[in-house]
């Protein structure tokens, strides 16, 4: 029998920490037995306390956040996968905003932000990070966005203005020929996800045109901390069938819970109640690429709504790992593919060159233990120039004084008519 346990309580950290428009917004924490958590209606309404956070772009992201961890999933299905949506989203939001035609039409479409228009979208973002990071006094949750810039390479100051007016991100020009701009965004990142993702890039090319950075850092303590006396070793069963032994918290009470044919749930608060950790576990014989099936953000959010309160005893793994992945397939499979092809990308909105996004880069950290958890996550976009423009050169100076060679040539076909070699001119 599979137990994916760890993939599922890392998916479930990263939505229910992590994902702008988490499932569940709850208020109340786990030992409040008298009353369920508040419905899906009921979350969103929540959220409308801001004018312009809408259902819609949660709803998308939800979407986005689902269909992006199915692909990497399927990428690696024998291995820990960790993603956090809400990094990934940002990010890309940022790269939007410079896309034009088809290049942005495509990112909508991958981010599922079909029926958004532009301004609705940049708000959305704006509010819902603010509101995210001012939910809950008792958790820390950080949302940073960067921008670094070509120092020798012209990027729209209009564009610029946007991205520091609406995702508030920090603006540096580098000189990406030189090693130590690798080392300020690596060191950005250090310093936004708490030393958690040390590094974001490894290398960036001379001509490198930008790269947009953002960076999200989750550290809640748990309503109420697992004692850890009572976490064992206990057996635990790979996506391979092998057994090994490992240590699992545990803790008796009242729970978020929800149990159906296809799997059981349980909801495990943070602070007071706002955010928590989600849990699915597929029911035994049902494994994880066949449970995928099912996970859909309709699914999701049917399940989040139907946990009601429920005595029981819980043992979930105590786990720490890292993940990183190369997001420009997983994208491409989700219909983003023209804004990686050099020649045919459209990124008029942030520069008069023809550009393209060479790299996406997307790494997450994340511990659970007795106390509560950690996670980090980081997501780089390169943008590349197509072709340079040439600089202006200086004036030269031919003295033909040594022997030399000649030709005369068709210029339209390239047609050698006569070539030669003058060693004397006389």
């Amino acid at each position: 029998m599979n137990h994916p346990w760890i993939g599922w309580a890392a998916l479930a950290g990263g939505l229910a920490a992590l994902t702008l428009g988490c499932a569940q917004i709850q208020a109340q924490t786990r030992t409040s037995a008298s009353s369920p958590y508040e419905n899906q209606a009921e979350s969103f309404d929540r959220l409308a306390q801001a004018p312009t956070v809408t259902r819609e772009l949660t709803q998308a992201q939800i979407e986005f956040g689902f269909a992006l961890f199915e692909q990497l999933r399927q990428a690696t299905p024998q291995e820990n996968v960790l993603v956090s949506p809400t990094s990934v989203a940002l990010a890309l939001a940022m790269a939007y905003n410079g896309a034009g035609g088809e290049t942005q039409q495509a990112i909508a479409d991958a981010l599922s932000l079909q029926g958004l228009d532009l301004d609705a979208i940049n708000a959305g973002n704006q509010a819902l990070t603010q509101y995210l990071t001012q939910l809950d006094p008792e958790v820390a949750l950080e949302i940073a966005n960067s921008l670094w810039v070509n120092e020798t390479l012209p990027v729209r100051a209009d564009y610029i203005d946007r991205m520091q007016t609406t995702y508030a991100a920090e603006v540096a020009a580098l000189d990406f020929g030189q090693p130590s701009a690798v080392d300020r965004i690596n060191d950005w990142v250090k310093t936004h996800t708490r030393d958690r993702i040390p590094t974001i890039v490894e290398q960036l090319p001379a001509d490198q045109l930008l790269v947009l950075v953002n960076a999200v850092y989750f550290k809640g303590a748990w309503s109420e901390a697992f004692e850890p006396a009572q976490t064992r070793d206990r057996p635990f069963t790979l996506a391979s069938g092998e057994t090994i032994e490992h240590p699992l918290m545990a803790q008796t009470g009242e729970y978020q819970y929800l149990e159906t044919d296809q799997f059981q749930a349980v909801s495990l608060p943070y602070g007071n109640g706002s955010l928590s950790f989600e849990v699915i576990l597929p029911a035994p014989g049902l494994d994880l690429a066949e449970f995928s099936s099912l996970l859909t953000a309709e699914n999701w959010e049917n399940w989040m709504g139907q946990l009601r309160s429920r005595p029981g005893r819980v043992q979930i793994p105590r786990f720490q790992f890292e993940y990183e992945a190369n997001l420009i397939p997983a994208l491409g499979a989700l219909g983003m593919g023209v804004a990686f092809e050099a020649g045919k990308a459209d990124f008029s909105g942030l520069t008069d060159l023809d550009a393209f996004i060479n790299q996406v880069r997307h790494k997450t950290f994340i511990e659970v233990n007795e106390a509560g958890t950690e996670a980090a996550a980081s997501t780089a976009i390169g943008i590349m120039p197509t072709s340079m423009p040439m600089p202006p050169e200086d004036p030269f100076e031919l003295v033909v004084d040594r022997p030399f060679v000649a030709a005369i040539r068709d210029r339209s076909t390239g047609t050698l008519l006569f070539v030669g070699a003058i060693v004397d001119p006389r």
